[in-house]
């Protein structure tokens, strides 16, 4: 339904049947006051009809208004729905353009037949009974320039809304104020407003509609995005918001009643309209929306903190599938068998010892958010001695760690620290080439340093990894970011012949969880 509401083919269903509606309407309460004998709107010249359906009342005015409204709904849907499209995609514009002077020109002249019959009264007036016709069609043929340039602004706000609507992900990110619901109430209002002028001769009516649904969105829309979020630093937030909303609302009464009294060319209209303006938005807009805000905020927090959560099981279940690595899986195995026929059981049974320790710990404690600091550096142990098994025999090849075991009941999220080790190992090791691999832990109070520098080799051809990256880096990236969010320093810096890691995590408050 959301993506529905996105594409083009919404606004032109909703121009459609709001332009229907509003038609029929109008043609039901003109049947309805036929009806019942309401001839409101008809002049009435002779004093003794008043209160009377008048002989004449269906040939000069009951018919010719119908006919007023059709013509102006046809117009519309030959406008809206089949030249503007046309215009807008630059198609047929040398048949389009006279076509749409021409719909305009029909409808000037159509208007003017039918204001021969509602003006009938108004012919007496002139002495000659052509004067009379050049005028009411003179009159109505610039109405209907005036509808086209109102139409042609129409058209305008439309495209812009639909523009925003198939865009509407991109502008929420940059205007998070703007929302669907204010796009579609705002296109509503502009179908509205085009048709009002068209159709209603009461500038009051006009005027009310044009300014209190805007005022009222623009001043939502200036609230959310500004008086409100920096309110929110007050030691008292509503009370300052809504002092604040208290001026905006009395600066803008004389403006507001300035443009009522213009639309409406009254300048009885505009204190009136300034009046409620202000008092509506005050009472009425203002506070609803602070709750608006309010809520939209906790639903933010609230979304932030599951999407966090979320993110985290994912790169726990992401990062615990990356651990079982087929490629170190078979390279370990190899080393256990070769082991195996040279010496038969001593460094096996060792070898077999350390790989069932892994595995136990990332079956069992690498689903917990929290364990000792001890236990990851016991997992880090059996890693790096497997992997010596593989290696003592190869003089080319140094391996050090210095790594604290007194780390007192310091804990830390698990399997943090492994990654980089194993992209040392990775990509640090070569036995055609000297090699070498230093690690380095320490914690210095709540603070835990870890460094990792390592040599590097360019991979054999042959190597079905070689154009891949570290083991798990970049979702070790990911889990810092979530775990410990402004606690932690991970700089990497490499060359063509070395790579160096230093991660410092703050790790305070870990020790009680």
């Amino acid at each position: 339904m959301k993506d529905f509401i996105r594409r083009p083919e919404f606004v032109r269903s909703l121009e459609f049947w709001t332009a229907t509606s509003i038609f029929i309407v109008a043609v039901f309460f003109r049947i309805s006051a036929a009806l019942t004998g309401d001839t409101s709107g008809m002049p009435v010249l002779d004093v003794t009809q008043i209160g009377r359906v008048p002989e004449n009342y269906y040939r000069l005015f009951f018919f010719p208004q119908l006919f007023q409204y059709a013509i102006l709904y046809a117009a519309f849907l030959l406008m809206n729905f089949v030249i503007v499209p046309h215009l807008v995609a630059r198609k047929m514009l040398g048949l389009n353009i006279p076509f749409a002077l021409l719909i305009i020109l029909v409808l000037g002249v159509g208007l003017g037949t039918i204001d021969t019959y509602l003006k009938h009264y108004m012919l007496s007036s002139f002495d000659v009974i052509e004067d009379a016709w050049i005028f009411l069609f003179r009159e109505r043929i610039l109405y209907a320039v005036w509808l086209a340039i109102v139409f042609g602004f129409y058209s305008i706000a439309k495209y812009a809304g639909v523009h925003v609507l198939e865009h509407y992900d991109a502008f929420e990110k940059k205007y998070p104020f703007i929302t669907l619901g204010g796009v579609i109430a705002l296109i509503m209002w502009i179908i509205s407003m085009f048709f009002l002028i068209a159709l209603i001769n009461d500038r009051n009516v006009v005027a009310v509609w044009a300014i209190f649904p805007s005022s009222t969105v623009l001043f939502y829309w200036y609230a959310i995005y500004r008086l409100i979020p920096r309110s929110l630093a007050r030691k008292k937030p509503f009370r300052f918001y809504m002092l604040r909303v208290f001026l905006v609302t009395l600066s803008a009464f004389i403006p507001i009643g300035a443009m009522a009294a213009i639309i409406a060319n009254s300048a009885d209209t505009g204190f009136p309209a300034g009046i409620i303006n202000s008092f509506f938005q005050f009472l009425v807009t203002a506070p609803a929306s602070w709750i608006i805000y309010m809520r939209s905020m906790k639903g933010v927090e609230e979304l932030r903190t599951l999407r966090e959560k979320l993110g985290e099981s994912r790169a726990n279940i992401d990062f615990l599938r990356s651990q079982i690595n087929p490629h170190f899986l078979f390279n370990a195995l190899n080393t256990i068998y070769g082991t195996a026929i040279q010496e038969k059981a001593e460094r096996t049974g060792e070898g077999v010892q350390r790989l069932g320790d892994m595995m136990r710990f990332m079956l069992q404690e690498n689903t917990q958010e929290q364990i000792p600091l001890v236990r990851e550096i016991e997992y880090l142990h059996n890693y790096i001695d497997l992997q010596k098994l593989r290696t003592d025999d190869h003089p080319g090849i140094s391996i050090k760690a210095d790594i604290a075991d007194e780390v007192n009941a310091a804990r830390i999220a698990p399997m943090l620290l492994i990654p980089f080790v194993e992209n040392a190992f990775k990509h640090g090791i070569s036995f055609r080439e000297p090699s070498y691999i230093r690690i380095g832990l320490e914690l210095r109070g709540e603070a835990l340093n870890f460094d990792v520098h390592n040599s590097r080799h360019e991979k054999s051809e042959r190597d079905p990894e070689r154009d891949k990256s570290g083991i798990g880096l970049v979702n070790v990236r990911q889990r810092l970011e979530l775990l410990y969010p402004g606690r932690h320093e991970l700089i990497i810096r490499e060359t063509g012949r070395e790579y160096f890691v230093h991660l410092t995590i703050q790790l305070a408050g870990e020790a009680g969880m």
